[in-house]
């Protein structure tokens, strides 16, 4: 199983890049990981909200292929503890053939496509966060949970 982070937008804080860049190396010891960014959509001051949904979810349908499992991080979906995020990603390796892919959507949420196509909503925090903090704490939580199970120190109880 792969994992894959897809996104809308480049992160634009050096700080968050570097983060974001460090855990993507540490996780690559323990599963293959990819995060695909979308370019940002041009000339939305001239689109209403419901039309950048649109077209970023017209985006994000170029981006899935057949056979992903598709998570989307969202306000509304479950809630897990570190310990319960690790035990969903193990879950999730030996029922999800090729990409276990969890989407970040943009200011405004998903098209309702993309949550029809979703298998699944998590979220991270009853919080909300910028876009670009939601991909570090993402990232550093699935390092988290590789390391809870490869029982690694990391994690602390």
């Amino acid at each position: 199983m792969k994992i894959s982070l897809l996104v809308i937008g480049k992160t634009d804080a050096g700080y968050f890049v570097e983060a974001i860049k460090e855990y993507e190396n540490r996780l690559k010891h323990y599963i293959p990981f990819e995060m695909q960014v979308i370019p940002d959509i041009k000339n939305v001051r001239s689109m209403s909200e419901e039309q950048q949904k649109e077209k970023e979810g017209d985006l994000i349908l170029k981006c899935l292929q057949p056979g992903d499992y598709i998570v989307l991080l969202d306000e509304r979906g479950k809630e897990f503890s570190s310990v319960g995020f690790s035990g969903y990603i193990e879950k999730k390796s030996h029922t999800v053939n090729k990409r276990l892919v969890f989407v970040i959507g943009g200011p405004y949420g998903f098209a309702q496509t993309i949550y029809e196509k979703a298998s699944e909503r998590i979220s991270l925090s009853r919080m909300t966060f910028s876009h670009q903090m939601i991909r570090l704490i993402f990232i550093e939580q699935l390092y988290r949970a590789m390391t809870i199970l490869n029982n690694e120190p990391y994690h602390h109880e």
